[in-house]
This record gives C-alpha cells, sequence and structure tokens, in this order.
C-alpha cells in the first residue's frame, strides 16, 4: 500500500488486501464528504456491470453512516438483522456477515489549535468487509487483522493526501513561473509587435521601402511570440506518469508537439518495462529538454524520440534530429549550455548515464540509459 502515491490507488489497494486477506466475499471502502455522501468509494468483488447496475454511489445512511461515528469495529452475524440496516438497490448483492473496521488518524489535531496534542481520531474511511468465504461469520482473528490492515492503511492514506497536497502546491508554483513568463517574454514581443506594426502602417505611403522592413519585424515577433506560446502550452500538460506510465506520458506529449510545430516529430517504444518512479520521472524531463532544444535551436525538419527496454531491465532513451548540429565544446567555451548540465545531472541523479552526439551540419542526437529496478 505505502508504494502507491495516487489516493485513489491506495484505496483500491487497501481494499483488494482487507478482501484477500480475511477471505471476504465483497470488500469496499468508503471515504466520507462534508455533505452527507462519499467523496470515493472503492468495491472489490464486483463486476464493473454489477457496480454500473447498482447505480450511484451510497448515502452516509444506515449501517455505512454508524460506521462514520465509530472508533472501533462492527462485527455482525447478518448486516440484514441489524438495527440501522436500511436496505440496499435492487442489483445489489446479498450480504450476511459483515465486517466493519473505521482508518483513523489518531494524531489529528481536531480542534485546530496546532499543540501537537491528540485532541480527537479523524476517520478517514471505513473499510467494509461482507461475506465469509466457505460460510460462517468472521471471527476475533479477523478483527485483528483487519485493525493492523486498517493502522497501515491510515499511514498509507495520509501519505497519499499529503503528496497530492505537494503536488498542488508544486502545480501552483508552476502556474505562477509560467504566468511570470508569459509576462516577461510573450507579452512584451507582443507590445513590440504591436508598435511595430503602427510604424509599418504610418510609413506604407511615405517610405514602402521602410515599411517593408517594419513588417518583416512583425513576422519575426510574431514567429517568436508564437514559439513562446507553444512552449508555455507544453509545459501546462500534466506529465501523468502515475495514470499513464512513461511511454504513453512521451506519445502524448509528442503528439502535441508534432501539431504544434512545421518540423515531423514521431515516438517510438519496444519492450519497455515499468521502471522506478524516480527514472521515469528523469528520462521524461531529459526527453522534454532535449525535444526544446531540437525544435528552438536546431532548425530540424524532423526528430525522433524513441524508448527501448534493455536485457538488463533497464532502458534507453533517444532523441534525435536531423538538424543543423553544433560543436558541444564551442557551446560550452561559450556560457550556453542549452540544458546540458541539467540533463546530465538529472541522469546522474538516478544511476543513468548520458550521452551526446553532435557536429555542426549532422544533427543531434542525445541519449540517456537508467538501470531499472
Amino acid at each position: 500500500m505505502s508504494r502507491h502515491l495516487e489516493v485513489r490507488e491506495v484505496l483500491r489497494r487497501i481494499t483488494a488486501s482487507a478482501r484477500r486477506l480475511l477471505g471476504a466475499e465483497y470488500a469496499a471502502l468508503g471515504v466520507p464528504d462534508d455533505h452527507g455522501g462519499f467523496a470515493q468509494f472503492v468495491v472489490d468483488g464486483v463486476t464493473d456491470e454489477q457496480w454500473r447496475a447498482i447505480g450511484p454511489l451510497p448515502r452516509q445512511h444506515g449501517v455505512l453512516a454508524a460506521m462514520l461515528h465509530e472508533t472501533g469495529p462492527i462485527r455482525l452475524d447478518d448486516v440484514r438483522r441489524a438495527p440501522a440496516f436500511g436496505g440496499w438497490p435492487e442489483a445489489h448483492p446479498e450480504l450476511g456477515a459483515f465486517l466493519g473496521m473505521p482508518i483513523v488518524d489518531a494524531d489529528h489535531d481536531e480542534d485546530g489549535d496546532g499543540d501537537g496534542d491528540e485532541d480527537g481520531p479523524e476517520v478517514l474511511g471505513v473499510i467494509y468487509l461482507a461475506n465469509k468465504r466457505g460460510g460462517g461469520g468472521f471471527t476475533d482473528h479477523d478483527e485483528e487483522l483487519l485493525r493492523i490492515l486498517a493502522a497501515h492503511a491510515a499511514l498509507a492514506l495520509t501519505n497519499a493526501r499529503l503528496y497530492e497536497r505537494s503536488r498542488e502546491l508544486t502545480l501552483a508554483g508552476e502556474r505562477a513561473r509560467i504566468a511570470h513568463d508569459l509576462h516577461d517574454a510573450v507579452s512584451q514581443k507582443l507590445f513590440s509587435l504591436r508598435l511595430t506594426a503602427k510604424a509599418a502602417a504610418k510609413l506604407v505611403d511615405r517610405d514602402p521601402a521602410r515599411a517593408r522592413a517594419e513588417l518583416a519585424e512583425v513576422a519575426r515577433l510574431a514567429a517568436e511570440a508564437a514559439d513562446e506560446l507553444r512552449a508555455v502550452v507544453v509545459e501546462l500538460r500534466p506529465a501523468a506518469l502515475e495514470e499513464d506510465g512513461l511511454s504513453a506520458t512521451l506519445a502524448s506529449q509528442v503528439q502535441v508537439l508534432d501539431r504544434a510545430h512545421n518540423a515531423d516529430i514521431a515516438f517510438a517504444a519496444d519492450r519497455v518495462r515499468a521502471l522506478p518512479q524516480a527514472q521515469e520521472a528523469a528520462l521524461l524531463r531529459v526527453a522534454q529538454e532535449a525535444l526544446h532544444n531540437a525544435l528552438r535551436h536546431s532548425g530540424a525538419g524532423r526528430v525522433t524520440v524513441t524508448l527501448a527496454g534493455t536485457p538488463e531491465r533497464g532502458a534507453v532513451l533517444r532523441v534525435s534530429d536531423n538538424g543543423r548540429g553544433f560543436d558541444p565544446g564551442a557551446v560550452r567555451r561559450a556560457g550556453r549550455h542549452l540544458g546540458l548540465a541539467s540533463m546530465r545531472d538529472r541522469a546522474a541523479a538516478v544511476g543513468g548515464r548520458l550521452t551526446l552526439d553532435s557536429s555542426p551540419g549532422t544533427g543531434t542526437i542525445v541519449e540517456m540509459e537508467v538501470p531499472g529496478a
């Protein structure tokens, strides 16, 4: 459970683990909202077709609601005989033996005084299990197992929530940075473009030659502004590595760039296994940097991105273009790095290796290899 950082995936893992661990036919996990319903409700043991037939997410009523106000378990031989039982939709499976366990954050600072005291436990969610396989009811041993699982689940769910909050703050910071870039770069170019266009309009009759020169400057400024906007659009797109994986994320970004630029940009993947998260993130950032350089500086008509698995369970990323190329040594001496130092640092940080092959007139190849798990 703790290896996953997406809240939805953590909930799914908790639910599946509880059902398997206790030998239940059905399992569910509900996370309450503030409006009498559930913000999230995950089930295991029910097919997608059955779940769609059951209908909307349940409200907080009956036994489900009772569990949200308890900090201890509820164990029933037959949930249908519970005083709080309120029935279920027609397509709902028949439930009998029942065991519910709250997922409790015992360190919750309920009064918000920030004193670190345990002012009262917060129920993060509730695990519901029904129908013990082989018949009979849930046992004391089952209850103790589920209590231990719920304690681990509380840590995993809290960590996942903190991670998502951190990612939200990072995204907010990125948006602020991009807004700053827009103001500093694109806005200034558009302002210059407008002034230059006005000057050209005044010169059309009086000095056609100068007017043509001003219009050429308008075209140049417009092209630069368009490039800046394309870069911003690409950076705003989330790199959903956790949801989609590296190959799909790269394919999506290449597709966006291919539509936005005149160059032909292609992507291919071959036998790529799942890699450690840090390695996938580093490969993605290096690919983005290499693509940025190829599209902004090389004048390439074609850029190819490939991602291939290695026999050692690693992967090799390769970004090549047929642009004008450059002398890496001359670029270094001139103090222009084209992000090369950053790419090398990213590779080294995850135990990988980055190589660059370029010379004037021959295009450029950036290659990064990571070792895998």
